[in-house]
């Protein structure tokens, strides 16, 4: 029941998203030609309570203007509307799969194994404020961590893999653990309180992947090419990104900790892109092309 609820709401929020303006009137017809529904118009009571859903699971606006038309408030939300935008994006996939006979072998996906066994039951302890007990095989341990207790706070996707930060109970500090190295996971009969200090949002704000340190934040700069900077304009490298054109090349700008994924994003852009500033990041980099050089040298 409740992931039918789930799918209507996302099918308001993906409807209006696709025609901007609807009146009750036509959100009704489509409602009624669509799959979600059983040919029956939505009544006004109903659409009621749905929008109301919408704006506490989804925090999203939606509004209503002179004319009658509802539509969603264009507002920046941060986290919570990249989350609303990843719903629907996985909810549209589902819909265009659905009722078409495509041969899967035309399909290509990454492949998230951590998502389908630990991430609900990680999502359950996270909405229950329940603590975890796991088992964790970390890259650079020879052996199993055991029976680590561990109050989740929240869950990011990077690179692939899902991440849980949180409270290890033994030692007092926030950790975060991926969660395709945990080995046997249970919920257990306790609870945590949530940090009124801490959220997504200030947790990674100056960081690029999941690696968090204590210093402070840099201003970074980014010269580029004018054509490496067309892919950084459409796929920002984070939330603090400043552009300066100039005549043959751009300054990207950020406000960032140096972190392990920093340098390996920077590194992966390739040549057409060059460290101006900090200079410790600068150094970081040319240390990092020489390891790699001196791999191919003998």
């Amino acid at each position: 029941m409740a992931r039918d609820l789930f799918r209507k709401y996302v099918w308001i929020v993906d409807t209006l998203t696709r025609y901007g303006k609807l009146t009750r009137q036509e959100i009704s017809d489509l409602w009624m030609r669509a799959s979600i529904s059983d040919g029956r118009p939505i009544p006004e009571r109903t659409f009621y309570h749905y929008r109301r859903a919408i704006e506490e699971n989804f925090h999203l606006d939606i509004l209503c203007n002179s004319n009658g038309e509802y539509y969603i408030a264009n507002e920046d939300k941060g986290e919570s509307r990249q989350l609303s935008n990843w719903l629907l994006d996985s909810y549209a996939v589902n819909e265009a799969m659905t009722g078409r006979n495509i041969d899967i072998e035309r399909i290509s996906v990454e492949d998230v194994p951590s998502a389908r066994e630990y991430l609900p039951l990680v999502l359950d302890a996270i909405a229950s404020n329940s603590m975890i007990l796991f088992s964790y095989a970390g890259f650079n341990r020879s052996r199993l961590d055991k029976d680590i207790l561990f109050a989740p706070y929240f869950v990011k996707r990077y690179k692939q893999r899902w991440y849980m930060v949180g409270l290890r109970d033994k030692t007092r500090d926030i950790r975060t653990y991926a969660l395709d190295r945990v080995r046997k996971m249970n919920i257990v009969n306790r609870n945590f309180e949530m940090p009124a200090d801490i959220n997504p949002k200030n947790f990674f704000e100056n960081i690029i992947g999941m690696t968090q340190s204590k210093a402070d934040p840099k201003l970074v700069k980014l010269k580029t090419t004018p054509s490496q900077a067309k892919y950084l304009r459409a796929l920002p490298l984070h939330s603090s990104q400043q552009e300066e054109i100039h005549d043959q090349y751009s300054i990207f700008t950020y406000q960032l900790k140096i972190n392990y994924e920093l340098i390996h994003e920077i590194l992966a852009l390739g040549p057409d892109v060059v460290v101006e500033a900090p200079h410790e990041l600068r150094v970081q980099i040319k240390d990092e092309l020489k390891k790699n050089l001196q791999n191919y040298e003998s």
